[in-house]
């Protein structure tokens, strides 16, 4: 009988042994899969009293995409589901609601030819509109590599005294319901561990019949520069996983990894 407790008190300790070296393994193991990998994280506050205080009391559509300086290749890393898709409740797609990346994705027939090459490319991330305070996200790039990160938002119905909904001097109508026009954020990057950036509005993309026009943020601009009343880029290591969705090198753009 006491040498059966032993016998089993000893296979307790070698399983108790194995388990542990099995553990350590995988550790190691994610550890390893993390080294010399970087990824850009993106977070981005929303303003949920600016967005209740518009027309539709609806979170902002909005797109992320990077730019290779080098190249010129775009990938669109995010965007909400409704652009994407062009589900506009029976309507057809609404261009006026993010122009420039309209343009630059869904192709218009007026783009130069930088643009065209960049049309149809394939969606890293589609989701949702954001309706929590907080969107983060995250893809993974090479270390070193440099882009430039565009960021392009719109809140329907934010209509102010420049840009109202029924204009009373020519009786015309906000067709879309569009408001404010969608504004363009950039910040250039490069993907050292440990840096952060903050991007910063540079234009504004408006839609009229078919011709796309960005320009210079206008003065009637006013609450829908603080939509998005937080922005911030980090340079990070992966966070250890078993299995790496996308991967984006600066000579191949966007790969499954």
């Amino acid at each position: 009988m006491e040498s059966e407790k032993k016998n089993l008190l000893k296979k307790l300790i070698i399983a108790g042994i194995a388990g542990i070296i099995i553990i350590a393994f995988f550790a190691v193991f994610l550890i390893v899969r993390t080294y010399g990998r970087t990824e850009i994280q993106i977070d981005i506050h929303q303003n949920k009293k600016i967005i209740h205080l518009s027309n539709f009391a609806e979170p902002p559509q909005f797109a992320i995409w990077l730019e290779n300086p080098a190249s010129g290749e775009l990938k669109t890393v995010f965007v909400t589901h409704r652009v994407a898709k062009g589900d506009w409740e029976g309507k057809a797609n609404v261009p006026v609601a993010l122009p420039r990346w309209y343009q630059l994705f869904r192709g218009d027939k007026k783009t130069d030819s930088s643009t065209a090459k960049n049309k149809n490319k394939d969606m890293a991330i589609s989701g949702a509109t954001p309706k929590a305070d907080y969107f983060s996200m995250r893809i993974e790039v090479e270390p070193g590599s440099e882009w430039l990160c565009w960021i392009e938002m719109n809140l329907a119905g934010d209509f102010n005294d420049a840009f109202p909904e029924i204009d009373v001097k020519t009786l015309r109508e906000d067709e879309f319901s569009n408001g404010q026009p969608a504004l363009i954020y950039r910040s250039v990057i490069k993907a050292v561990e440990g840096s952060e950036f903050i991007p910063e509005i540079i234009s504004q993309s408006t839609w009229n019949k078919g011709e796309v026009t960005v320009e210079a943020v206008s003065e009637g601009i006013t609450t829908a520069k603080n939509v998005f009343d937080d922005i911030k880029i980090s340079i990070i290591k992966p966070k250890p996983k078993l299995i790496n969705k996308y991967k984006i090198t600066s000579s191949q753009g966007l790969a499954n990894n």
